[in-house]
């Protein structure tokens, strides 16, 4: 039996009664456990062995569980249990687990054996223990969680702002209303604000997360989230000493140097060590004693200095960069906006036919583009409109709704024809908007420049807000939830999911405590500013369905591919040169052949499925609870056949391998120089409304604008180390096909069908870019 120690090293016993699997054949009941007692035996590799003996009766048969109680003052981590001596030895138990301490709570914890085993299929020794554990990690909903409790239960987003602290940090509640539908996320039970009713109140410890969905000690040591909170109480306010909160860059030199020269950082004795702990490749020690924050060029960077500033590489990142998610095609010509004429203004677009004619003449006209399937769209006005005015009113920061065409050229890449920035009636304003186009003249080329930067600060608002944290983080909470709660650890699809979920809550957790809270990263470096979450609620209600976050279905949605029975994939895309859809496609098509391979094995007929209780309880709740808001949706799946159940777990897994992997690892690469996706624009254009002095500033130093529209240095700065770290691969990251779970390898099929989504997986690496 092997664990850690949390703490110092223990050598009191473990209470440890045995199990079996069938019942007494005489009284039909549960037979007696087998009591033992471990005691610490050695240790080898970095682990601590504990051992005992058990006297077994003959007739007790093949075990079934393991039921423990620490005796030690602290919890323990518990990874796996094995039995010799049985005559199927040795017998597994792959635990990866804390293990409460008695003093915390007297009940013993149950481990069962790997064996996967539909809810008809449980011996019936088991039946009670398999129940009760689910009920334990139910909870009764009451009362504030504690660190060592396993308990899986929801709530509403309440606890994003800080009203004690201050009034201007008041949020509104996400989740559970009409105006802000969202998933629900972990219970935590802590107090209600003093000030607003409405508000959890913020504590200075952990939030509170199921204790087996903590870190592992590497990932404690290393992993990003605990980081940016680190980041956010050690370099922000060294950076907040180095540099003027408002100051922007005066010159692109200076952003350069940025990469050379790095910022000296103004940190006591206590923050430059930690500093340098989480920040290896970015902090070094100075000879003088201080420290200097000094970014790595990323790759695109080195690559070529100014990649950031071509038409070109802005079309391709829309296929091939970090938010391959919003381009569409366009269908319907001329673009119209949806939004209240009587609130937002007249809604024709300012993007005209002869505009993009004027563009395009001799490839073809507007009419001929649609119906060939050549014009795409960037489209962030309607979903950013309404919050123009709002943001407008932050200090330092400005909005428009945007539009961006591309047109497909005869090459296969992409172009950029216009750009549609637009504000809405506003201050006694009438509304304004303006369409820009690539220019062969100096004003012309450094107004695109400018507007380029705000659709850049669009697509990187959407990209963090709904195409990261709400696609893969903030809709995923809700399904682990379910899981833990309805699934028991011995149902088939709990341990297809479990390795997909793993330290999605905590991540989740911290984010909420430093990434996405009032004050937090995103409301104070990128465009929504304090509304960013208010956005992300409204892209939620407006956008997410569960039906269409499958790959082909998310594809087929935006027009980027159409049903083809006779193309790869049964897909045949729009556009042939598409890097995420290649590579994301093959990556599909081997999670839902393994999903079907596994599902199969278990379900050979959808009686199996109709009848599962605890698979049907899990997707009710997912459907009515966890996506309470949504639940009247006439889109959510049917789960009445293996095929229904397919489809819905391979959209899961997708969504958490493979989408999150496509916007999250690429962050620093294509982000880390930030003037190629800015994430605020801090000015006006200089053609909306400019006086005289405005106008003239910028006809004489354009470059002087674009500089001004950035993120200012600590915006920049901030940002810029927090995707180092969200880029970061930890030492025990877990690739998709690399490890077979002990209770896959239990079973002679599954164990050969996951060998072959091995082989699939590691054969498309050399080739695939997600």
């Amino acid at each position: 039996m092997l664990d850690k120690a949390n703490g110092s090293e223990i050598k009191e016993a473990w209470q440890i009664p045995m199990t079996a699997r069938v019942p007494s054949e005489e009284t039909g009941l549960e037979k007696e456990p087998v009591p033992g007692f471990a005691h610490r035996s050695r240790r080898a590799e970095g682990e601590i062995i504990y051992e005992t003996d058990f006297k077994v009766p003959l007739d007790f048969g093949e075990v079934g569980a393991v039921l423990i109680e620490n005796e030690h003052h602290k919890e323990m981590y518990l990874k796996d249990i094995v039995l010799d001596g049985f005559p199927n030895s040795p017998v597994l138990l792959t635990c990866n687990s804390w293990l409460h301490s008695k003093y915390d709570n007297p009940a013993k914890r149950v481990f069962f054996t790997n064996k996967s085993y539909l809810p008809f299929q449980t011996p019936s020794a088991l039946v009670r223990l398999r129940e009760e554990e689910l009920v334990t990690l139910r909870g009764n909903g009451q009362g504030e969680r504690k660190k060592f409790e396993r308990i899986y239960d929801y709530d509403v987003y309440n606890d994003l702002g800080d009203p004690d602290t201050s009034l201007r940090l008041i949020r509104p509640v996400l989740g559970g209303n009409e105006e802000f539908p969202y998933p629900r996320r972990c219970r935590t039970g802590r107090p209600m604000s003093e000030v607003d009713k409405y508000s959890e109140k913020r504590s200075s410890k952990e939030v509170y997360v199921p204790r087996d969905e903590a870190f592992s000690e590497i990932k404690q040591l290393t992993f990003s989230a605990k980081t940016v909170y680190a980041v956010m109480h050690a370099v922000v306010p060294s950076l907040g000493k180095a540099i003027d909160t408002d100051l922007g860059f005066k010159l692109f030199t200076s952003i350069d140097s940025l990469f050379h020269d790095g910022i000296k950082l103004s940190s006591s004795k206590e923050q430059k060590g930690l500093l340098q702990a989480i920040l290896p490749r970015l902090v070094n020690a100075l000879a003088s004693g201080g420290d200097v924050l000094r970014f790595v060029p990323p790759e695109t960077m080195n690559r070529d200095r100014f990649f950031w500033f071509r038409d070109e590489e802005f079309a391709r990142q829309t296929l091939a960069g970090l938010n391959p998610y919003s381009i569409k095609l366009v269908k319907e010509w001329p673009l119209k906006s949806e939004l209240d004429p009587d609130v937002y203004g007249p809604p024709e677009s300012a993007i005209t036919t002869e505009m993009i004619e004027q563009e395009i003449k001799g490839f073809s006209s507007v009419e001929e583009a649609i119906r060939e399937k050549k014009l795409f769209i960037l489209d962030y006005h309607d979903l950013f409109l309404p919050y123009v005015s709002k943001v407008r009113e932050i200090k330092g920061t400005t909005l428009y709704g945007s539009r961006t065409l591309f047109f497909l050229t005869p090459e296969g890449t992409l172009r950029p024809l216009a750009i549609e920035l637009t504000r809405p009636p506003m201050d006694g304003k009438p509304q304004w908007k303006q369409a820009f186009q690539p220019s062969w003249n100096a004003t012309g080329v450094w107004l695109w420049r400018i507007a380029k930067a705000h659709v850049l600060a669009h697509d990187s608002g959407y990209h963090q807000l709904v195409s990261h944290w709400l696609r893969t983080h903030c809709v995923t909470e809700p399904y682990i939830i379910a899981t833990s709660r309805q699934l028991s650890v011995l149902h088939p699809v709990y341990k297809l999911l479990h390795p997909h979920f793993r330290y999605t809550m905590e991540i989740n957790a911290l984010a909420r405590e430093s990434l996405i809270n009032a004050g937090g990263i995103i409301e104070t470096s990128f465009s929504p500013g304090k509304y960013s979450l208010e956005l992300c609620s409204i892209a939620y209600a407006k956008e997410w369905r569960f039906d269409q976050q499958a790959l082909p279905a998310d594809l087929i949605c935006r027009g980027m591919a159409v049903e083809d029975p006779t193309a790869p994939h049964g897909l045949r895309l729009t556009i042939q040169d598409y890097p995420f859809a290649n590579d994301g496609l093959l990556l599909w098509d081997a999670i839902k052949e393994w999903v079907s391979d596994y599902v199969n094995h278990y379900y050979t007929d959808s009686r199996l499925v109709q009848t599962d209780h605890e698979l049907q309880a899990w997707w009710t709740e997912i459907r009515t609870v966890g996506h309470g808001d949504k639940k009247d949706e006439p889109w959510w799946p049917d789960l009445n056949t293996p095929q229904d159940l397919i489809d819905i777990l391979t959209t899961m897994l997708w969504v958490t391998s493979g989408h999150h992997a496509s916007v999250n690892f690429g962050q620093y690469t294509y982000a880390g120089y930030f003037p190629n996706r800015p994430t605020i624009a801090r000015t006006n254009v200089p053609t909306e409304d400019p006086d005289d002095e405005a106008w003239e500033m910028f006809m004489k130093k354009p470059e002087a604008a674009l500089l001004r529209c950035f993120p200012s240095q600590i915006q920049a700065t901030t940002i810029m180390a927090v995707l180092d770290i969200l880029s970061t691969h930890s030492p025990d990251e877990e690739y998709i096909g690399e490890k077979m779970e002990d209770a896959w390898a239990e079973d002679e099929v599954i164990k050969a069908a996951f060998e072959r989504f091995k082989g699939r997986t590691w054969g498309y690496r050399e080739g695939c870019s997600i």
